[in-house]
């Protein structure tokens, strides 16, 4: 009894100490449990909607269940113990890691021998490691947008009143350095949803670090010319886009006068099957839904459902009011980290959080937008809800930051009321 009391004691002491360090602090826990609910939704979903693939590929009933669990209780963990650190520390230390170390992946990816990379789409995307595989990519938009926000925070904020030409001139490194990210992710990963992803924060940073409105003009031009270019260099990316405009250039055309139709229509199109089965899908739930693990589009006919359709899946199985649920959590997580973003004195945390709101919201419409035919699909997973280790442990390491921001609103707000 007494070596195991010596042996208890310290943990009940660490134990102690968290508690006692997490109730000094008072991070948002609102924000702690929303991104908690949003996990483990994924994970009952991941049992749920990968019935028929653990069938098909001879997997074992829980294979997809377990590793997204493992990965899940993971995440959890992190948020809970990325605030007990010191913010500006923490931050720094995996913002300055995540930009560089993952920026270095990426450049070495297309190098590396096939028995450690996973392609998709022709591309390297994931590199193998033992047991599972690592997106570099999800991770290194964490390092973005914090080297963003300590930058711009930096160099950019105070250069008020400035010309177009000195804009660009004190732009121009950022610019350099994303046209750079384009080329990894774009060209060589063959990834243009995460540039779109990219290229909105940078734009909306910009905008909150008070540049000027002929500046955006000027870079939405060359940025639509850009997209323009790199859609027309990937075959790949016009079939997207041909099998988006199958769906709706009837609709389009029909509103618009009637000589459009004969520049403008095109026939022979590729069928958008997956669009289609999405939809489907999104019909079938109706507004209760067939059911947990009772949804029919899974079977064979969406192969990507519980990864970049997991949207439709989740909708046909617990239907409309379910599925509004789902989002209600994930647009009141926005709010909270939109919240501390407001009322944080510090700049870069200000900026830094309102980075990973983007990050979030902005992944889930473009993709929301792709499986409802309302955009061309980019094959961009929804933060949390898709089945994949390194885009939740990424979103949660995310959260934890933000988390930890949230302890430096506490005590701004508590000093005051001393006041």
């Amino acid at each position: 009894m007494y070596f195991i009391e010596n042996l208890l004691n310290p943990i009940k002491s660490i134990t102690n100490d968290v508690i006692n360090n997490y109730k000094n602090s008072n991070i948002d826990y609102l924000l702690f449990f929303l991104a908690s609910s949003l996990v483990i939704i994924s994970i009952i979903f991941s049992y749920s909607l990968t019935i028929y693939t653990v069938e098909f590929y001879g997997y074992s009933q829980f294979h997809f269940f377990m590793r997204q669990l493992f990965v899940g209780v993971l995440g959890i963990l992190l948020m809970w113990t990325i605030p007990l650190f010191k913010t500006e520390k923490i931050l720094k230390f995996i913002g300055f890691t995540f930009f560089g170390l993952f920026l270095i992946l990426m450049i070495l990816m297309p190098f590396l021998p096939s028995s450690l990379v996973t392609a998709a789409g022709g591309a390297n995307r994931w590199i193998r490691l033992p047991g599972f595989s690592l997106s570099p990519v999800e991770f290194f938009k964490i390092g973005f947008i914090f080297f963003l926000a300590w930058s711009f925070n930096r160099k950019v904020v105070d250069e008020k009143n400035a010309k177009l030409k000195e804009e660009f001139v004190l732009l121009l490194p950022y610019f350099v350095t994303f046209i750079f990210v384009v080329f990894l992710v774009a060209v060589m990963q063959k990834d243009l949803g995460q540039v779109v992803l990219l290229g909105v924060i940078l734009v909306a940073l910009m905008i909150f670090a008070n540049r000027s409105y002929k500046l955006f003009l000027t870079l939405g031009s060359i940025a639509l010319s850009g997209l323009v270019i790199l859609i027309l260099i990937a075959p790949h990316r016009l079939t997207r886009i041909y099998s988006w405009w199958s769906m709706v250039q009837d609709g389009i055309l029909s509103v618009l006068p009637s000589w459009a139709d004969k520049y403008l229509r095109i026939e022979n199109l590729p069928e958008p099957y997956q669009v289609s089965h999405s939809l489907n899908a999104i019909n079938n739930g109706g507004f209760l839904g067939q059911g947990i693990a009772l949804g029919d589009i899974k079977l064979g006919f969406l192969s990507e459902v519980h990864t970049d359709f997991v949207i439709a899946g989740i909708t046909e199985e617990i239907g409309l009011l379910g599925i509004s649920l789902v989002i209600m959590i994930l647009f009141l997580m926005i709010w909270r980290i939109l919240s501390i973003s407001l009322r944080v004195e510090n700049n870069v945390y200000h900026l830094f959080s309102l980075g990973i709101a983007l990050m979030i919201i902005v992944a889930f419409l473009i993709n929301s937008y792709g499986i409802s035919g309302m955009i061309p699909i980019k094959g961009i997973a929804v933060p949390f809800l898709s089945y994949g280790g390194s885009s939740m442990l990424a979103a949660c390491i995310a959260i934890g930051l933000v988390l930890s921001i949230s302890k430096e609103v506490k005590k701004k707000n508590k000093k005051r009321i001393k006041k």
